[in-house]
């Protein structure tokens, strides 16, 4: 008798929690009651493209990437980024080289080519887009904060 009460209480307390949850199912599916309307779709952000070398907000941030890399292959077998920032290609793309810590293991231990840790640039570095925050922002740089560098006066 006790253990068809307790078969029966669970049963009740699925059926109940599945009706709680069933409640909120169509607040998934989309804006719109209607899951077959067409609603326009958010605008894609637009990246910044112009080249211009962004200030970072903090020592040893990687850098932003000021250019495009729409279409640009990284994988194992291909990396688009040293096709210009390789410090042998350099000179020639007129991009700046890639820091020499890439070119270093985990032990710091120089290496003749870029450290595999190292290849996929998009780890660290991202494209510069032209969008409004997620979230508000109050990081504030130390020089807005009053201080001074060493040997300013």
């Amino acid at each position: 008798m006790m253990m068809q009460f307790r078969l029966i209480a669970v049963f009740t307390a699925c059926l109940v929690g599945s009706f709680v949850f069933a409640q909120n199912v169509p607040e998934l599916s989309g804006p719109s009651p209607d899951p077959m309307e067409s609603i326009p779709a958010e605008p894609l952000e637009q990246f910044v493209t112009d080249d211009v070398r962004q200030m970072r907000a903090y020592p040893e941030q990687p850098p932003v990437i000021p250019h495009s890399i729409e279409g640009y292959q990284l994988s194992v077998n291909a990396n688009r980024c040293m096709s210009c920032h390789r410090r042998e290609h350099t000179q020639g793309s007129g991009a700046p080289m890639i820091s020499i810590t890439h070119y270093m293991t985990r032990e710091g231990q120089m290496l003749a080519d870029v450290s595999p840790r190292r290849y996929f640039c998009t780890q660290c570095h991202v494209s510069q887009a032209d969008t409004a925050p997620l979230i508000d922002n109050t990081f504030t740089d130390m020089s807005e904060m009053g201080a001074t560098g060493a040997g300013g006066n």
